[in-house]
Parts: structure tokens; sequence; C-alpha cells
């Protein structure tokens, strides 16, 4: 397999928050259930979309990409910088907060396009998120 050269890469130093999109709440309304956002999550959403629109790619990418997230939350406890991280929040439901936000704010077309994900969690002197985003054949 072929090494592909990273063509856009950031880290953002933030406290991740702990809520992830999984979060959504529904109530009825006249009988038709309603999707919401509770505050947190909207504050989550919020916190992502203004650190990520400080890295906007100069170009959106159009084909497919390989997206390599890196969280790093802060040391509690007896644990040490680089140790992964085994508790929560679950990887999968951060993600998916994380890749709307990056669609959303257009880093590509649509994240389909997202072909391969790495996504890792460790304790970390520097709290924050590490993002690479490379193009892939």
């Amino acid at each position: 397999m072929q090494q592909q050269e990273v063509t856009h890469e950031f880290f953002m130093p933030l406290l991740i928050p702990s809520v992830t999109h999984q979060e959504k709440q529904v109530h009825v309304v006249k009988g038709k259930p309603m999707f919401y956002e509770p505050a947190e999550l909207k504050a989550a959403r919020a916190k992502y979309m203004d650190n990520l629109a400080q890295h906007l790619p100069d170009k959106k990418f159009n084909g497919k990409v390989r997206l390599m997230i890196k969280w790093l939350f802060p040391i509690k406890g007896k644990h040490v910088n680089g140790e992964y991280k085994d508790t929560k929040p679950d990887l999968d439901n951060s993600v998916k907060l994380l890749q709307d936000c990056m669609t959303k704010l257009g880093f590509w077309k649509d994240d389909r396009f997202v072909v391969s994900l790495i996504t890792e969690k460790f304790w970390s002197d520097v709290p924050g998120i590490y993002i690479s985003i490379e193009e892939v054949e």
C-alpha cells in the first residue's frame, strides 16, 4: 500500500466536550416524534464549529479522504501522557458530532467521501484534538 501525503493537518487545543451526537433527545408533539439537541449538545457543536472554522482548508476536498483524529484528554488520576484512554466518551459517538461539524463547514463535499477513518483517544498533558486529512485513491 502506497503512503499518501498529508494534505491538511492541525491541532485544536481545547477541553473536549463529554457530550456526544448520540445524546439527541426526542419528545412527542401531537403524536409525532420531534428530535432536538439539549443545551449541552448545542454548546459542544458550537465549540467544535468555532474551533474548526479556524482550520478550514484552502480548498474543499472533493474526492476520497482518510480522516485521522486523535482525541487528547486532560490527565486524571494515575494516568500518564500518551496512555490510551479506555473510559467514556465512546469514540464512535464522539466522531459523529465532529465529522458532522466538519461537513457543515465545508471541509469536504460530503462525509460519504471519508473512506478511511482512524481515531484514537489518549490521556495528554496538552488536551485537544489533532486532525489529519489526506486524499486517497
